[in-house]
């Protein structure tokens, strides 16, 4: 697999939410946090996007990600047609041939015969602009859904954009999701997470850690996905807590990230 970086490893310097340092991230800051690490791809994510780019500076990040030698991919937070529709323009614009697609809450409300209705014609789009469409396994859509769509639509266009700790909040565990989802993966989100005990014993809490120190099965992982070609790309990202505030956050990104790099190159092959 191509080791790539995902905007989503820099949500505390990029911002997300009421938190926005006062010097934002750059699309072209993530380019270079990439090249620095010899990442081979970015993925922008909804906390990046790039539909706020003008044409000039899209074709401006193509050109300089090419001569940094990194491929790039995009993202969009829940289903829109319209949204998918502008994304595959943009995909186009800048080479991209990964899609990503997170569906949530609003979107499982949606019938999948419906749903599969409104992708058939953004695949044909797809197609001719060389990008596949890969949906990620969010917060709240249940992979066994996933599966009944994924077979509904019955396009090669269409996969898995595969987040190994996702699904925990639909209710699954790492396993079942992966063992539901890895046969349809064109798309991999790597991170790791702990499980706290409350001090007190009122439950728990799960937080993210960098790669490697934490529950998430990632050599059983990866071995579910041997299948898949060796330039799909694994993109590494993390749930580093907002903490003591954005200031500390903002600082803990980049060791983070390095730690998961190292640890990524070890596993990942």
């Amino acid at each position: 697999m191509k080791l790539g970086l995902g905007s989503y490893a820099f949500r505390w310097n990029i911002g997300i939410g009421d938190q926005h340092p006062a010097q934002p991230m750059t699309p072209f800051d993530l380019l270079a946090e990439a090249q620095a690490r010899g990442l081979e791809v970015v993925q922008y994510a909804d906390n990046m996007p790039l539909e706020r780019l003008s044409d000039a500076e899209l074709d401006r990040l193509a050109q300089d990600a090419q001569a940094r030698g990194i491929a790039l991919e995009l993202g969009t937070q829940s289903f829109d047609s319209d949204q998918v529709a502008r994304y595959l323009v943009i995909g186009r614009r800048i080479g991209a041939r990964i899609l990503r697609v997170a569906l949530d809450a609003a979107d499982a409300e949606m019938p999948v015969p419906d749903l599969a209705a409104q992708l058939r014609p953004l695949l044909a789009a797809a197609r001719e602009a060389g990008i596949r469409i890969a949906i990620e396994n969010h917060f709240n859509y249940p992979s066994p859904r996933m599966v009944d769509l994924l077979r509904t639509v019955d396009n090669p266009q269409l996969g898995v954009c595969l987040d190994v700790a996702n699904s925990i909040c639909a209710g699954e565990w790492t396993e079942e999701t992966v063992g539901l989802l890895a046969p349809f993966t064109i798309n991999l989100h790597l991170k790791d997470y702990e499980i706290l005990p409350d001090p007190y014993g009122v439950g728990f809490r799960i937080q993210g850690v960098p790669l490697g120190q934490g529950r998430a099965p990632l050599d059983w992982v990866l071995a579910q996905l041997s299948h898949c070609p060796p330039d799909t790309s694994c993109i590494l990202e993390h749930w580093l807590p907002l903490g003591h505030g954005l200031d500390k956050a903002q600082a803990q990104e980049r060791p983070w990230l390095d730690q998961t790099v190292a640890h990524a190159r070890r596993i990942v092959t």
